[in-house]
């Protein structure tokens, strides 16, 4: 084969040789390393990159999440403004000389909402979920 048929290969001739027209090529050891080399750090870079794309920028915000559930601020602060309501209705009930029907309903109500309430948050587990 001619050289002006190998085109810009013919330069690279002492480290390349073989039959390009079967396609086998012979290549000196330290530079078949060294491919391999650089071919090995293109992969680690291509598997940062991939790995960069599937970083969450919201990620702050779901460990904030995950820790108030965690801690169960809500929880405790409903339970502890149901406790405030209920002792001030309670007062107020205890108060009436003569309660009505609709007065002892809503009493009824608010002690029955909170037992429905206290038992949602005993059976919860704080993950976000019910046992």
């Amino acid at each position: 084969m001619a050289e002006e048929d190998l085109g810009p290969v013919s330069h690279s001739r002492e480290t390349f040789s073989g039959d390009f027209s079967r396609n086998e090529v012979q290549l000196d050891l330290d530079r078949f390393m060294e491919v391999l080399h650089e071919n090995s750090e293109l992969k680690d870079k291509i598997r940062d990159l991939e790995f960069e794309d599937k970083i969450n920028p919201w990620q702050k915000y779901v460990h904030l999440a995950k820790s108030l559930d965690a801690w169960r601020i809500f929880p405790r602060a409903f339970i502890s403004v149901y406790m405030v309501l209920l002792y001030y209705s309670t007062i107020w009930f205890m108060d009436l000389q003569e309660p009505t029907l609709e007065q002892s309903g809503l009493i009824s109500v608010i002690v029955g909402a909170g037992a429905a309430w206290f038992g949602l948050y005993t059976r919860s587990n704080g993950d976000g979920g019910n046992d």
